[in-house]
């Protein structure tokens, strides 16, 4: 990858690539949206809630996409301070309500087979957006929405690969246990890594910038600050490694290598200024892709199962600095 290089992480898979490309051109008009009858279309969003920077773009941009101006009716339920089954109630009562279509984004990725199924029989379509299930069923919803997670992390190995070409010793800062998002990070990471790089921890700091500020700060001491590089599954918990880092006398991005996935406007800020040092975009606003999905489905239509948001990767403050002024989240 070139040193100042701003790399796009393709789809994998065409059909959900050309669906995304159309999605993104045709999504958002009123007229389309609405009803054959006029009437609103009803979506129950079963929503993650507050969670960080990335989250509030991309609940804000869902509900910004399925206005009322745009033909919808959007019943917003984020969860309960993350609690899997206040999003369990509100899906159920979604489906009590009888609405036209049903977004989740879910808060674990395991449990959900009883609640899918009942919509199955309601006939309610289900739109994944993010985060997908295990078991991955393809038959209890109609579409998984999302940036290539596996994908993503695999860019990241790569790009430390080829910065520590000599081997070093990395730590992971992972999300919750037990999301798919954690699960597909760690595995593109995983499978991608060389050998020559030895992990000395892999410690969950659940999003969260003190968090991982804290964990980090005791895997220094821990490790006498023989640590390289430091993969964080998200933009928070990789600010709250620098952090750590330059409490402990250490220089950010220069002692020790940060990569981050998100890729927000405080995260491509810390890159131009070089606290972090490589920044995977985990594209947020595909509000539109998801009108047109569930428009589609609502009338009957056949949709993509598995469609692919197009992200990119930023390796250097000179490409930060030229993507900060349209950096929307």
């Amino acid at each position: 990858m070139n040193k100042s290089t701003i790399k796009t992480i393709a789809g994998i898979a065409m059909a959900g690539a050309l669906t995304l490309s159309m999605a993104a051109c045709s999504g958002g008009s009123g007229d389309a949206a609405a009803g054959s009858d006029g009437e609103l279309i009803t979506v129950g969003f079963v929503a993650v809630g507050p969670e960080g920077g990335w989250r509030t773009a991309n609940e804000q941009n869902i509900q910004d996409s399925f206005s009322t101006e745009n033909g919808f009716e959007l019943k917003y339920a984020p969860a309960t301070n993350g609690d899997q089954n206040s999003q369990i109630t509100a899906f159920t009562s979604f489906i009590d309500e009888g609405v036209d279509a049903i977004l989740l984004s879910a808060t674990e990725a395991t449990g959900w087979e009883s609640v899918l199924e009942r919509a199955q029989e309601a006939e309610i379509p289900v739109i994944l957006l993010d985060r997908g299930i295990e078991p991955n069923d393809e038959a209890l919803y109609t579409s998984h929405i999302a940036p290539d997670n596996v994908g993503i992390s695999s860019a990241a190995a790569e790009w430390a690969n080829g910065q520590f070409a000599d081997g070093g010793n990395y730590v992971v800062l992972e999300g919750p246990p037990g999301l798919s998002v954690v699960n597909d990070r760690n595995m593109g990471w995983d499978e991608s890594i060389d050998p020559k790089l030895t992990k000395l921890e892999s410690q969950s700091a659940n999003w969260s910038t003190e968090e991982a500020k804290s964990v980090f700060e005791t895997i220094l001491k821990s490790n006498s600050n023989d640590v390289q590089l430091v993969f964080a599954q998200n933009d928070e918990m990789g600010l709250g490694a620098a952090l750590a880092v330059e409490e402990a006398g250490l220089k950010p991005g220069t002692d020790v290598k940060i990569i981050t996935i998100d890729g927000t406007k405080a995260a491509l800020e810390a890159l131009a200024a070089g606290r972090l040092s490589f920044v995977a975009e985990y594209n947020p606003l595909f509000g539109d892709v998801a009108v047109d999905v569930v428009k589609s489905a609502v009338a009957g239509e056949s949709v993509e199962k598995n469609i692919v948001v197009e992200s990119v990767t930023f390796d250097s403050p000179e490409a930060a600095t030229t993507a900060l002024p349209d950096r929307k989240y």
